[in-house]
């Protein structure tokens, strides 16, 4: 019996499942495409979904790269706003902006508008009689305005007689105003000076930041809010 070399391929193995926690162009490429065309802002998860082959940590690498690479761009900028990322111009360069995209008056908010606005984003949650009472006015007008808007929402309501609705922003708001969430709301009077009109008095007496939105089960549960279903 003679003995015989056999050539055998060294097997290779398998491409690991780990990513390189590295930005390659290509996914960078995809992740800037993908929250310059996104609508609204998209978020990490969808971001994940949508580039399942890849890796999570080479796709949080290219939004971090994508992070760094946007805060030299003169005329763009990469922000985090209600929970997701989006491709927006720089606030100083607004007014350029405006002059391109003529903003129609019906568009715009009225002063009344935005401060009932300012009294929902800082009170929430909150009902139309509270708002009432801290702006001195009726507000249901204002308040329809701006549900249509889908800048506020009902979120419950209030465990006292007549059982009142409970209002407080949505995620359109925090779009609109570009807030990371609402620990990012601004002091009152920054605001209000930012948007062209005088907060009312109330509104200066502002709830201790953990009464703000969202709530929590426990609210429900201990009877502080009914929830609307």
């Amino acid at each position: 019996m003679t003995n015989e070399t056999v050539n055998e391929e060294t097997p290779v193995a398998p491409p690991s499942p780990q990513g390189s926690g590295e930005a390659s162009a290509e996914v960078k490429a995809v992740v800037e495409a993908l929250i310059f065309a996104s609508p609204e802002p998209i978020t990490p998860k969808m971001l994940y979904k949508l580039l399942a082959e890849e890796p999570k940590e080479d796709v949080t690498a290219a939004i971090a790269a994508l992070k760094a690479d946007y805060e030299n761009r003169p005329g763009l900028q990469m922000v985090e706003v209600a929970g997701g990322y989006q491709i927006v111009t720089r606030p100083d360069l607004h007014e350029w902006v405006r002059r391109l995209f003529h903003e129609r008056s019906s568009q715009k908010l009225t002063v009344q508008g935005l401060e009932t606005l300012a009294v929902v984003a800082y009170k929430q949650p909150i009902t139309a009689l509270e708002i009432t009472e801290i702006r001195g006015v009726n507000t249901s007008g204002v308040l329809s305005t701006l549900l249509e808007r889908h800048l506020i929402k009902i979120v419950g309501r209030k465990n006292v007689v007549g059982r009142p609705f409970l209002y407080a922003t949505t995620k359109e708001f925090l779009i609109r105003f570009g807030l990371k969430d609402l620990n990012d709301l601004p002091k009152i009077e920054d605001m209000a000076e930012a948007l062209g009109f005088d907060p009312p008095a109330g509104l200066m007496e502002q709830s201790p930041r953990e009464d703000v939105l969202p709530l929590t089960e426990e609210d429900y549960e201990t009877g502080k809010v009914e929830k609307v279903e």
